[in-house]
């Protein structure tokens, strides 16, 4: 399904300007009115609202445009719909064999997830299964033998999230194995520091101004802010829709390069080129050939402010391999026009142009290589650090694009530290479940899989449905003994488990988030606004009675009462001093200034100004064309300049009839949140399946009309989803959003349309080991055997509750406080303030995966996000470069 203009501005409740371009003052004009009301507040990932409650039940939410420009339907109509869903988890509930054979780990019988009933049980008798399912686990095994599958903080938008919650529970008995890097930026987070000294993914962008002011060119690369910003991992407004009409109106030209028009395409009147996807390095690399031998490129700047171009350019001319990468050549890859080619790589170099690419782009096989491809194409042209011109791979994400607040935010709970050195990449879950023992690259650092797991802990996170070719997941968990739960709904990640401990939603228990990944100029209360639903726990409090259980409850609360601890966190912000906690509080929000010089700012504008000032964090302080680091690991899929390395699936190697699969991010959903919300998905599946894009002509060669089920297959799995024939989207290529819930049929096909069922586990490189999800073929055919309706959005057999008797002795719950005892070590301040504020996008990462010189890269936008002062940035920094890979 296409989402258009129209439908975006219907989609997207009042479409208020005015609202997006509002003062500070209007906000506390706002706030004054509202406290003589006495609203309860809250906030979400999907926006800020007013709770409608009557009888104690939620009935509807009151939006607040003056904070949100354009409240979205997952706002207005699915918070209400996902709260009493039917799909709720109520009771806890263990699965049925698991539970006769509770003290038996071999005969549980796992290859019955999914397939069997869920017993409820009473919360004593969940939870001492729980505790002493994990000290048998770390007695037998080791802490290495519990992984932690909580890698992001998506559940909900508050500060006790459920991945914090865990790993600090779990690190107070030493740790467990845990994940790096995540599936949105793993390929860039790795590569990029090493290229430019940052991150980049989730770093902030040139502030809007810029583009409005200095922009001739907007080039989208798989980029659709439009739909992307929709949702945030913190609060959504949606301030920067307003920004890009402004930038449209001055005249700005949009061009983009994907193979499907996008929502953002529509609203910005982009001129869009179709291009095969995992191509686009060959596209930039015939840009560069054609401006470098036509004498258009700043060999000024190349000189100045990198190294390494002319091994890059040698590659480009064909002297290294003898393959000019000329727009002919790369028209026969990329699927696009040579005349058009030229005609871009012309126009790029000649105007002022701001290039922004998606996430998207780098989650794919040789990901590092598209990023850093239009990074040197930048160096090329010389437009890196000038005002509304460079590159940025996060205007899709945040808001990129918005002034930062640079305003110190609350600061939620310790996680501590892990004392378990193994790792899994995010993306390499099933590679680690199949593969016990095996030696990995990570960033040049070697790290062995855990000997064995015999227990995945889950708090809310649904990495069911996210990992790629799930098939090949289940069968690889069924060597796991024991999978523990969190979930407020019966998710793919609770369907699949053994224990599954019911979650509160945000809305019935208490929070603090804060607003804007870079504008960060408010904080929010997260008011509990009803009761818990059936005997629903918040997550905060089952990690609480665990550790209660295991006499631990102290070390995990720091002897705080939760409101205790939901007030320090606040106290922490600097506008503390100005609105004490009570005030903020009653209010539900308070506001924060945004300094003016941030409206100017011009991502690596300092740099460009005097670059032995202001030098990048990389091995030579300039933007590395060539990179002898990455070249000196020698992976053979991962080389030192950005060079097009063809996928092992793609359209120039399919077989008759396939197709290329991408998967972007839903409009409707957050990944698989939302998916359950039935007005939600009301509004965009077909036959209550997922929509798939379809282009015209390939649904007419297969006999497939609009709204027809469809089944799209390959030899890791087959999924049935609904068509949208279209063509906004290019022939050879279809696209399914991520993130459903599955429901698999008796043929073992996706009756719901999962993408992930499909797709591949091949590593982006062994640079990084990130997911190549959007490099995937399969083939299409109408499906005319559906089993039936799809019940992936109904709950499972549930049988009647019982109570087993687990005695004190069985559980032997005073080995958590030995483990305690032998792990714990004080840490230093600048340690444990690392572990307690400071993130990049989804969590801390470990201090040994980056060196020395890659963390001075990566703090400068992790400090500001944090709102570090002067000598809290000194004290953290100490710590990262005795930590670091280099640090001895």
């Amino acid at each position: 399904m296409f989402i258009s203009r129209r439908s975006f501005i219907k989609g997207s409740g009042r479409a208020v300007a005015l609202a997006g371009l509002m003062s500070s003052t209007a906000t506390k004009a706002l706030m004054a009115a509202t406290n003589s009301a006495q609203k309860l507040f809250h906030a979400t990932h999907y926006g800020a609202f007013f709770p409608v409650v009557e009888n104690g039940k939620l009935v509807d939410v009151e939006t607040i445009p003056e904070i949100d420009a354009r409240p979205t339907a997952m706002l207005t109509e699915g918070v209400v719909d996902r709260t009493y869903h039917r799909t709720r988890v109520k009771y806890p509930m263990v699965r049925k064999s698991w539970l006769e054979n509770w003290d038996k780990p071999g005969y549980r019988k796992p290859e019955l997830r999914d397939k069997e009933p869920f017993v409820r049980v009473d919360w004593d008798t969940a939870l001492n299964m729980v505790s002493k399912e994990i000290l048998d686990t770390i007695e037998k095994h080791g802490n290495e033998a519990i992984f932690n599958s909580s890698y992001g903080g998506w559940s909900h938008a508050g500060l006790m999230r459920p991945n914090v919650l865990q790993g600090r529970f779990f690190n107070l008995l030493g740790g467990s194995t845990i994940t790096v890097g995540d599936w949105s930026g793993g390929a860039s987070q790795v590569s990029l520091p090493h290229i430019v000294g940052d991150m980049e993914v989730y770093s902030p962008q040139t502030a809007w101004e810029n583009l409005l002011e200095h922009s001739e060119i907007v080039v989208w690369v798989g980029c659709d802010p439009f739909k992307n910003n929709r949702i945030e991992y913190r609060v959504a407004d949606h301030q920067m829709y307003p920004r890009w009409e402004q930038i449209r109106d001055k005249g700005v030209k949009f061009v983009s390069i994907n193979p499907q028009n996008t929502t953002t395409d529509q609203w910005v009147k982009s001129e869009w080129v179709k291009i095969v996807p995992n191509t686009d390095v060959a596209l930039f690399s015939a840009f560069a050939y054609h401006v470098y031998t036509k004498g258009m490129h700043d060999q000024a700047f190349l000189d100045k402010y990198t190294v390494g171009s002319e091994k890059w350019l040698d590659y480009i001319t064909g002297k290294e391999d003898g393959v000019k990468k000329t727009p002919a050549w790369a028209a026969k890859i990329t699927g696009i026009e040579e005349a058009k080619i030229i005609e871009m790589a012309e126009t790029f170099a000649t105007k002022r142009t701001q290039f922004a690419g998606a996430w998207s782009l780098q989650r794919a096989q040789h990901g590092e290589m598209t990023h850093w491809a239009i990074v040197n194409f930048c160096a090329l042209i010389g437009n890196i650090g000038k005002p509304g011109e460079g590159f940025g791979f996060s205007w899709h994400y945040g808001n990129g694009g918005m002034p930062q607040g640079g305003n110190s935010l609350p600061v939620g709970l310790s996680q501590g530290k892990n004392f378990t050195p193994n790792f899994c990449p995010a993306s390499r879950i099933t590679d680690m479940l199949e593969n016990p023992g095996k030696k990995i690259l990570y960033n040049d650092n070697e790290t062995t899989y855990p000997k064995t797991v015999k227990m995945v802990y889950n708090a809310g996170v649904n990495f069911m449905s996210h990992q790629q070719d799930t098939n090949r997941l289940i069968k690889a968990l069924q060597a796991v003994d024991t999978i523990v739960v969190h979930e407020p709904w019966w998710t793919a990640s609770t369907r699949w488990a053994d224990i599954v401990l019911p979650a509160t939603t945000s809305l019935e228990r208490d929070d603090i988030t804060s607003g804007g990944t870079y504008s960060n100029n408010k904080i929010y209360a997260m008011k509990k606004a009803i009761e818990p639903v059936g005997e629903s726990l918040d997550d905060f409090e089952i990690f609480r009675r665990i550790a209660e259980i295991m006499g631990l409850d102290d070390k995990f609360t720091e002897t705080k009462e939760y409101d205790e601890l939901l007030q320090f966190a606040y106290e922490q912000a600097g506008i503390s001093k100005k609105v004490p906690f009570k005030e903020f509080w009653e209010r539900g929000w308070v506001d924060m200034d945004t300094p003016k010089k941030a409206h100017k700012w011009v991502r690596h504008g300092d740099f460009r100004a005097d670059p032995q000032k202001h030098p990048l964090h990389t091995e030579s302080g300039k933007v590395e064309m060539f990179c002898k680091t990455i070249a000196d690991q020698e992976i053979d899929d991962c080389p030192g300049i950005p060079k097009y390395l063809e996928a092992h699936e793609f359209l120039g190697n399919a077989k008759p009839g396939q197709v290329h699969v991408v998967s972007p991010h839903p409009y409707y959903r957050l990944h698989s949140q939302m998916a359950n919300a039935d007005r939600v998905r009301a509004r965009h599946a077909i036959q209550d399946r997922e929509p798939c894009l379809i282009n015209t002509e390939d649904a007419k060669e297969r006999g497939i009309k609009d709204g027809d089920l469809m089944e799209v297959y390959n030899d890791r799995g087959s999924i049935i989803v609904g068509a949208s024939v279209t063509d906004n989207i290019m022939k050879g290529v279809i696209s399914i959003y991520e993130g459903c819930w599955p429901s698999v049929d008796s043929k073992g096909r996706c009756n719901s349309g999962l993408i992930n069922f499909i797709t591949s586990t091949q590593r982006s490189s062994g640079l990084s080991q990130a997911t190549s999800a959007n490099t995937c073929l399969a083939s299409v055919k109408k499906c005319t055997d559906p089993e039936g309706p799809n019940q992936a959005y109904n709950p499972p057999e549930i049988l009647k509750k019982v109570s087993v008797e687990i005695s004190e002795e069985v559980v032997n719950p005073d080995r958590g406080s030995e483990l305690l005892a032998s792990f714990m070590a004080d840490m230093e301040p600048g340690e444990k303030m690392f572990y307690e504020r400071c993130t990049v996008c989804h969590g801390p990462r470990e201090p040994g995966n980056f060196t020395k010189l890659q963390w001075k890269g990566i703090t400068q936008t992790m400090f500001e996000r944090a709102g570090l002062e002067q000598d809290e940035r000194k004290l953290v920094l100490d710590f990262l470069m005795k930590a670091a890979k280099d640090g001895g």
